[in-house]
């Protein structure tokens, strides 16, 4: 809490500066006493052997030689009593304000807090303290606290006065934000209508005010003040490695389409540029996204995406055009469902397959990761089904994914995090062969297995005619382990290990093959995420032949 304390640690010398620091380290020192529960305390703060409080506010000394801090806290105080008034059903105190508990003054304005809060939860909108009898017995070291509220009277939404729209239909702003005039008051529904409309990615600010003073038949005005982002926006991406070479990015936005916050994007990836394999690879796709379809909450999107990618050797050319939608059960929560029309071949010098079908992919995400890009605490799971219609030889079945990665970190300001990730897949109820190549799973490259090229572990299969294939296997299974530590505030490093199996046959049986890697990475906090440069080397599993290097934004899980 002190001043002068940061004051040395930042080798303060100016008299001015040091002697307002002395004047304000009373208050300061004062509160962090009260704030343990010490009410008592003396403090003493000398200037060369003067107290800092007898000088005169303009009277600052024109040096300083010594400065000397002294604080007597003495005894710890508990609570009598900590009572508050009327209280609302259902508030949730803070659990040091309570009889025989440590006296915190933080305690006591936390409480009050909530006693507040727990009216507005239920619609009392103007909800106070009024008054608070907190008396400080120093012979027995106890303070009696009474908190005194006043509800006032239960509250209904009333007019919805926006401002700051321009290019955005009010109409759809309302539904965006799930306003619905004459429903109870509730402060959740007002953090609720901000977050719904940040997430549309249309506002540069969102601004909700509940209004003064309520209105005679019991309702309440709220204003919404927001500012529009530009409409377009474009951006771009780069990652490279030693084996896969580079892979460019691009897209075009618009945000703000029709008036109705509906998002279309176009992407286009160049995978493989300069690759030690000659691998060149692109991916195209469109989307275009509207919020509030059909329930608020929800979002309905249409795309469309042609790929062409080469895997172990085979040629792989995909088209997929999807009818979806996605439903935000909370912050934490989402999910998302649509029905897939996907068309693709596989082929190289020998022969050539082709696959259609409909699937409808269903996929549940819990991110409860505290920062998206550099996470250090947390946990993210998602897990998702595809069941899958073939067409003509394609078989049907169905695909079931799973990613689950966990963070915790320790030490001094948690420092060093411990990084961990299991990634589950199989194919259910179809034969290797006729599975479309979209469905099957391989293993190495930057999100499996670090030190093996992108995806080269596959499943050999010998085809009828006697030719030799590499495929993806029904199966697999991907674990990676990271211990990343600070070494200042923007430099960090990392030490990993990662193993990956695919196997031939559904539920991870038997026929099928390991690959394992390790190495070291460093990281540069740019602002907004690390620059992450890794270098890993194969351990087992012959599909690696030497070192690989990995840049990219982001940490690699």
């Amino acid at each position: 809490a002190s001043l002068l304390e940061q004051a040395e640690t930042d080798n303060a010398t100016d008299p001015q500066d040091l002697f307002a620091a002395a004047r304000s380290d009373y208050s300061r020192l004062l509160g962090a006493l009260y704030a343990q529960g010490y009410y008592g305390g003396v403090i003493s703060i000398t200037i060369d052997g003067r107290e800092a409080a007898d000088f005169a506010a303009v009277d600052s000394p024109s040096t300083i030689n010594n400065i000397r801090v002294t604080v007597q806290p003495g005894r710890q105080f508990t609570f009598a009593k900590a009572r508050m008034r009327p209280y609302a059903p259902g508030t949730k105190l803070p659990p040091a304000y309570g009889d025989t508990k440590i006296a915190q003054s933080t305690a006591i304005s936390d409480a009050a807090k909530a006693g507040v809060d727990g009216w507005r939860q239920l619609g009392y909108a103007k909800a106070s303290v009024v008054d608070q009898n907190i008396v400080a017995d120093h012979s027995s070291s106890e303070i009696a606290s009474e908190i005194i509220l006043q509800a006032g009277p239960q509250l209904r939404f009333g007019k919805l006065n926006l401002t700051g729209y321009d290019r955005m239909h009010a109409r759809r702003i309302v539904k965006i934000a799930g306003y619905r005039e004459g429903d109870v008051f509730d402060p959740d529904t007002l953090d609720k209508m901000s977050d719904r409309l940040r997430r549309t990615g249309v506002f540069r600010s969102v601004i909700i005010t509940e209004g003064k003073t309520p209105r005679p038949d019991g309702t309440l005005d709220i204003g919404l003040a927001v500012v529009e982002e530009p409409p377009r926006r474009i951006g771009f991406g780069a990652e490279a490695s030693s084996a896969d070479g580079a892979n460019l990015s691009a897209f075009w936005l618009h945000r703000n389409l029709f008036g109705g916050g509906e998002r279309l994007r176009f992407d286009a990836v160049l995978k493989g540029v300069d690759s030690k394999y000659d691998l060149t690879e692109y991916q195209i796709g469109v989307r275009l996204d509207r919020p509030a379809t059909p329930l608020t909450d929800s979002s309905a999107y249409i795309a469309t995406n042609l790929e062409r990618t080469e895997i172990l050797g085979l040629e792989i050319e995909t088209f997929t055009f999807v009818i979806g939608a996605e439903r935000v059960m909370s912050k934490t929560l989402t999910i998302n469902a649509g029905l897939n029309y996907t068309t693709s071949s596989i082929s190289d010098q020998t022969f050539k397959a082709r696959f259609k079908g409909l699937s409808l992919p269903v996929s549940f995400k819990w991110d409860r990761r505290d920062d998206i890009l550099d996470p250090r605490s947390g946990s993210y799971l998602v897990v998702g089904a595809t069941p899958f219609w073939g067409f003509g030889t394609t078989d049907s079945g169905a695909q079931f994914k799973a990613d689950a990665r966990i963070y915790r970190s320790f030490s001094t300001d948690d420092r060093i995090t411990l990084a961990g990730r299991l990634q589950l897949g199989t194919v259910a109820s179809s034969q290797l062969l006729n599975t479309p190549p979209d469905f099957l799973f391989y293993s190495g490259g930057g999100g499996t297995v670090r030190g093996h090229p992108y995806q080269s572990l596959g499943i050999p299969v010998t085809r009828i005619a006697g030719s030799a294939v590499q495929l993806g296997g029904l199966s697999f299974i991907g674990l990676s382990g990271e211990v990343r530590a600070a070494i200042n505030d923007k430099l960090g490093a990392a030490a990993f290990y990662d193993a990956g199996y695919i196997g031939a046959t559904e539920l991870w049986g038997g026929g099928g093959t390991w690959q394992t890697g390790a190495g070291l990475g460093v990281r540069y906090d740019t602002g907004f995420g690390p620059v992450r440069l890794d270098v890993a080397f194969p351990v087992s599993g012959n599909t690696g032949d030497g070192m690989q290097v990995y840049i990219g934004i982001g940490q690699a899980f």
